[in-house]
């Protein structure tokens, strides 16, 4: 099969790659003071598999994610948590230090950096007042 037959999942690697982009992501967050209070499991695995089943079935692998939890439904499964430009910005932080430790070519890398950010900047849900501005009301 070439390439222009082949999955995204599969031009990069398959599920080792997504398992090491998510294993490299998750040693990040494990010590970030602002994301690791959004992970309220003592173990960060289970969020870790959540996102690389994610990742490889919107990528075109298997469709684990979709089996086990339903749609995903990424507004509404983030909800509960805050997440402010700060967030987002640890979040893309150890994203990119992640998908750096996948050495893509530069096309591929291109394609999954341009969804994660656009992923990351879509599931801001809490907006932060500039410090000192005194928000008028209606």
């Amino acid at each position: 099969m070439d390439a222009s037959q082949q999955t995204f999942f599969d031009r990069i690697g398959g599920s080792p790659a997504f398992t090491r982009l998510v294993a490299v992501f998750y040693e990040g967050v494990a010590d970030d003071e602002v994301l690791r209070p959004l992970y309220p499991e003592q173990d960060l695995g289970p969020a870790a598999d959540r996102l690389r089943m994610f990742l490889e079935q919107y990528w075109g692998g298997p469709t684990n994610y979709s089996d086990q939890r339903g749609h995903p439904r990424l507004r509404m499964r983030h909800a509960p948590y805050r997440v402010d430009a700060l967030a987002r910005d640890q979040w893309l932080l150890h994203m990119r230090t992640a998908v750096d430790s996948l050495e893509l070519a530069d096309d591929l890398d291109a394609e999954l950096w341009n969804y994660l950010l656009m992923a990351a900047h879509s599931l801001v849900n809490t907006i932060e007042e500039p410090a000192g501005v005194v928000n008028p009301g209606p």
